[in-house]
Formats: structure tokens, sequence, C-alpha cells
């Protein structure tokens, strides 16, 4: 038996400096009508948009250290836009009244996914948010790589996107 989950119900980002992060966070929140559930000086936790957003300050002894998505943990996190009109919009607002350090601005990527379009950020401490738009059922639809006919899984990753699906082919098909 196998079991489809219902999305991501939240997430808990720790960061080193809540004095930046708490506002940047509770401001983006509530741009994606999300609603403050939770907040103080070190900690805010956002709800809405069938998801939930918890930051919260690191203790003192170890708010030295600034994110690195190279090390272990967390690489980055994305959100699902409903539109590229959405990733816009998104994108205009981390960069105009966030002032985000942005990684790059509202782009196709269909390197990734068929019509793949993002914008990615960083927040105050260097963690990577992507705000992301993909039409239809992307990778499932037609022309993905898992749906009719399509070239099946990949067995490398990368700024190129995916390709090379070499080891699936020796692999038995996934029936999920």
């Amino acid at each position: 038996m196998t079991v489809a989950v219902n999305g991501i119900a939240h997430i808990q980002l720790t960061v080193s400096n809540p004095q930046a992060c708490v506002p940047f966070w509770e401001r983006l929140c509530h741009f994606l009508e999300m609603r403050t559930l939770l907040r103080n000086e070190n900690v805010v936790y956002c709800i809405g948009s069938r998801t939930g957003i918890l930051v919260r300050g690191a203790p003192e002894e170890n708010r030295g250290y600034r994110f690195d998505q190279d090390k272990a943990g967390l690489h980055h996190l994305c959100f699902r836009a409903r539109s590229r009109a959405d990733v816009d919009e998104i994108a205009r607002f981390v960069r105009d009244e966030l002032r985000a350090t942005m990684v790059h601005d509202a782009e196709d990527g269909e390197q990734f996914a068929p019509g793949y379009y993002s914008v990615l950020i960083e927040d105050p401490d260097g963690i990577r948010v992507e705000f992301n738009y993909v039409p239809g059922k992307g990778h499932f639809g037609e022309g993905g790589r898992l749906g009719p006919g399509g070239a099946g899984p990949a067995d490398h990753y990368g700024e190129d996107g995916l390709r090379n699906p070499g080891w699936a082919r020796t692999r038995p098909p996934d029936t999920g």
C-alpha cells in the first residue's frame, strides 16, 4: 500500500539573525496571503495558502553561523505559484519592496520541466527561496519525463537540467 500526501503542512526555519529575518518572513508570508498565528521578537509563524512557515531565531550560542546551502540540510525551498503572472508579481515584491537578494529574477527554466518559470531569492540569512510555475501536469503530463512517452527518470540533475536516463533503464518501472 502507498499513501499520497496532501502537500507540506509547515516548514520551520532556524535563522541566525531573527531581527532581520522575522520581519522579512512575516511580510513575505502576508504577501502570499498567509496570516500571522504567532509573533514575538524571535519567532513568526504564518499560516494559509495550504501551508505554514515558522521562522525562529537560533539560540544565542548558534547565531554566528550563516546558512550554507552546500552543507548537509536544507538546500532551498520552493513555493508553487498558480501562474507566470504570479511569479512576476512575487519577483517584483521581493525585489522592490523586500529588497531581497535576487539569485535570479523571473526566468524560464525549460531544462527542469516543460514550461518551468521561476524566481530565486535569498532571505537576510541567505536561505534560498524559489517561487515557480509549471503549467499542466509538469513531468507527469504530455512532454514530461514521467508522462506518456516521456524519457523516464534521469541520472543527472544540474544547471543543464535533467538528462541521461542511463541507470533508469536497468531498474524496474516506478508504479507509484
